[in-house]
């Protein structure tokens, strides 16, 4: 089975290594990383999303955290806080300067991002190939007002800095509209037996993906069926704040309304947690085939279930 994920960053990454629990080695699993978390500090170039599934799934991640690597010192950033040199808001420990460094060498010496990344991937072995969505740089930015005035700032410093305590106004995927999707991306779309939506942000993760041209287009398109996991239960995101940029968009924080916005068009079958059991009747007559069941990924067969539940959805909505 050829399985194609869209996948943003912690709740992604979790969700992926269940997926790896549930499937078989036979299996091939394809992620589409978002790479509008992409930003550059210090010289060097970050993709967070795309590090968080390599590190959550080579073993290399801050489990606490669900970003970061394990074991982690931050000797560097206090050495650039002693010259000066921030921001201090965002922190970069010393084993994840590394990646970074390797990865800024590499483009500047001409490689794509998708060259990169899988030279990385190389010594973390994710079991999984990981595609960033473009090679090209796209940058999701946050429309705020505070007392500086009405302005847009990085979507790391909304939620980093700010905490994403002010309104989001609206949400700009810069560069996205003249992005193209790396290579294999639209090939992997195309080829796939299922395509899954992990409960990613469906806003400034999953958002920013189909964002770009071309990917929306080839997931509303594929002859796969297409399944999405609620990232919202009970009214609100399990973690991160995806009611705020929901907010931003229009959408209400529901299980129920994030599905009617991806649409029967874009998504064939959505999984509801068991709490907004409710909302299934509603999603069924969008013409979206709906189930309840437990969404919390409390450990890795929690989350193995939460992927066989996808993946048996799938089936019954086979095209």
């Amino acid at each position: 089975m050829r399985i194609v994920a869209l996948a943003g960053g912690i709740g992604g990454a979790r969700f992926l290594r269940g997926l790896l629990a549930a499937v078989g080695p036979q299996d091939e699993i394809t992620v589409i990383g978002n790479t509008g978390d992409d930003i550059h500090l210090y010289g060097l170039k970050v993709c967070p999303d795309l590090d968080t599934v390599m590190y959550t799934l080579g073993g290399g991640i801050h489990e606490e955290q669900g970003w970061g690597r394990t074991d982690e010192t931050w000797s560097i950033k206090a050495e650039m806080k002693e010259y000066g040199v921030g921001p201090e808001w965002f922190g970069l420990g010393d084993r994840d300067f590394a990646t970074h460094l390797v990865r800024s060498q590499m483009l500047t010496a001409g490689y794509s991002l998708s060259q990169v990344t899988e030279a990385l991937c190389v010594r973390w072995k994710p079991g999984v190939r990981l595609l960033p969505m473009s090679d090209d740089r796209v940058e999701t930015h946050v429309r705020i007002t505070d007392e500086q005035g009405t302005r847009a700032v990085h979507f790391q410093e909304y939620w980093v800095r700010l905490h994403a305590e002010v309104d989001a106004e609206a949400i700009v995927p810069v560069g996205a509209d003249t992005a193209k999707p790396a290579p294999g991306v639209l090939e992997a779309t195309a080829e796939a037996d299922v395509i899954l939506f992990p409960p990613s942000n469906p806003v400034v993760s999953i958002g920013t993906i189909l964002a770009v041209p071309g990917i929306r287009e080839a997931v509303a398109a594929a002859p796969a069926p297409v399944v999405g996991l609620s990232p919202i239960i009970g009214g609100a995101p399990v973690r991160g704040m995806a009611d705020k940029v929901l907010a931003a968009v229009g959408v209400e924080a529901t299980a129920e309304a994030v599905a009617l916005d991806y649409g029967p068009a874009l998504v064939d079958g959505w999984l509801v947690d068991t709490v907004d059991e409710a909302s299934v009747a509603a999603v069924e007559a969008a013409g979206i085939a709906c189930r309840a069941v437990p969404l919390l990924m409390t450990d890795v067969e929690a989350t193995a279930e939460m992927a066989r539940a996808a993946l048996a959805l799938a089936e019954q909505v086979r095209k």
